[in-house]
């Protein structure tokens, strides 16, 4: 979206270095740490930090990286240092601007890696601060009704998270706020029921999930293309982890009576989100309401219960983290240089613009899950996750592939031919002489679109990293399902 008219008394390079610089060598470390002193093989805690700071209220800071968080610590990494790469051209109030993203750097990694539920909550609201400010700012002719309508949606979410939080932290006698304490505690009944719809709505709308997900479309049509970036790279990804790190394995046996209905809210998500794709003619709402489809098999996956179905949910919130990323930044590429994001405005942009049309292309292949890119990776997975679990009935199984594959015959439909709309069609003359990708947006472009090539064509390398939590995850389920001596009540 626009951005703001040049500031000449705020345009220096220095906080835009200095955020690169940071982020940069914050994403190496990262890097380094997880190759060298995380074991995947483990599926417990590790590297933990723990020191008491508020003793009076509980209140520690604890962190501590498993297979769940440490992915996903890793993508915020790569897609926060390469939203302050895409910012170059930001020339109004940029100490402010790059001050904002280093803010929700710290706090995202602060969401995957607080073990301690009031760190977690801190972490989950400070992050919306500079989220509303990056909107607000730098976004359109709309952007104060987005910004509003996103902190409102999530504002009122997380006192459903505060109020199921505090109430798992005050049952089973002795008040703790530690997220392993209360995983141990698995309340079951009424009480987990509720907790579980608590944070299933209030992590919900992060997610986003039907029908909360509407302050979505709005958030992105109105945010310039680094913002849009991180909102699809890493704050949905927000949504995904908590409801497994919550509702999976704090709340197990509520999850076993929900996970059928967990499914369907999947499948509304993946074809209601493509339908509504369709009546797009932006093309970064169209985008978005891809997400809002694509993250449908996120909660197909977590719904499946078994190992193979939550692999695939991991597996999905990597891939889509990374492809919508792509997809924004080259949208925010071509909107510099066409200053239109109209679909009808647009056309014979793939002449002028070979190389971003490449890009563009790759990133949609990789979204409708073609094979050999990680998003076909990631959704066959949940398939097979869905078809392997005998807790379902066979009706229930086949009905939810059904459904779930209708949404992956419709993704290639509304994004091929956006694709054919932007990039063929009648050349616009106004667009004949615009330049193509520069060298620093191609790094950009590549260090996005190379990686979900790598897990399309060797998944191992994502997959090493969490498949031990996440079995670990399925035997928490089983156990609990053998304990309640019976299986999961199926629908249909």
């Amino acid at each position: 979206m626009p951005l703001l008219p040049k500031n000449e008394t705020s345009n220096s390079q220095a906080p835009r270095n200095f955020a690169l610089v940071f982020l940069l060598v914050d994403f190496v470390l990262m890097l380094v740490v997880f190759s060298r002193m995380f074991d995947g093989q483990d599926g417990g805690l590790q590297l933990v930090e723990r020191v008491s700071w508020i003793p009076f209220i509980g209140l520690e800071w604890s962190l501590g990286a498993d297979g769940l968080s440490a992915p996903l610590v890793v993508l915020s990494g790569l897609i926060t240092l390469l939203a302050v790469a895409a910012s170059w051209k930001v020339q109004s109030k940029t100490r402010l601007y790059f001050a904002l993203l280093l803010v929700q750097a710290s706090a995202q990694g602060l969401v995957f890696l607080s073990q301690d539920f009031l760190l977690f909550f801190l972490a989950w609201e400070l992050e919306l601060v500079p989220v509303y400010l990056l909107i607000a700012i730098w976004g359109g002719s709309r952007r104060l009704y987005a910004a509003t309508k996103f902190i409102l949606y999530t504002a009122l979410a997380s006192l459903l998270i505060l109020i199921s939080g505090l109430a798992l932290a005050l049952s089973g006698g002795e008040f703790t706020l530690n997220l392993t304490e209360l995983a141990n505690r698995s309340p079951e009944g009424s009480l987990g029921l509720l907790c579980y719809l608590g944070f299933l709505v209030g992590f919900g709308v992060k997610l986003p999930m039907f029908p909360l997900h509407t302050w979505l479309p709005d958030a992105h049509g109105e945010a310039n293309a680094p913002v849009s970036m991180l909102l699809a790279g890493v704050l949905l990804k927000m949504g995904g982890y908590a409801l497994l790190r919550f509702n999976v394995q704090m709340l197990p046996d509520a999850h076993l009576q929900l996970a059928p209905a967990l499914i369907v809210i999947g499948i509304v998500n993946i074809i209601y989100g493509a339908f509504n794709a369709f009546a797009q003619d932006n093309v970064k709402r169209r985008i978005a309401c891809s997400s809002v489809s694509h993250m449908g098999f996120v909660l197909l996956g977590i719904g499946a219960i078994d190992a193979l179905g939550i692999s695939g949910a991991m597996l999905q919130m990597i891939s889509h983290g990374l492809i919508a990323a792509a997809m924004f930044f080259v949208t925010g590429t071509f909107y510099e240089r066409t200053q239109t994001l109209s679909i009808p405005n647009m056309g014979g942009l793939a002449k002028v613009l070979p190389i971003t049309f490449a890009f563009f292309l790759a990133s949609s292949l990789a979204s409708l899950a073609l094979p050999g890119m990680s998003g076909f990776v990631s959704e066959i997975t949940v398939f097979l996750g869905i078809i392997s679990q005998e807790g379902f009935t066979s009706i229930f199984r086949v009905i939810t592939i059904v459904l779930a594959a209708i949404g992956l015959v419709l993704t290639p439909v509304y994004l091929l031919s956006m694709c054919r709309r932007v990039f063929f069609g009648p050349r616009i003359p106004a667009l004949a002489m615009i330049e193509d990708i520069n060298p620093r947006e191609l790094t950009i472009g590549l260090s996005l679109i190379v990686p979900t090539l790598v897990i399309g064509f060797w998944p191992r390398v994502a997959i090493d990293l969490y498949e031990a939590s996440t079995n670990a995850l399925a035997d928490r389920l089983i156990s609990h399902s053998l304990a309640a001596q019976g299986s999961l009540l199926p629908l249909g």
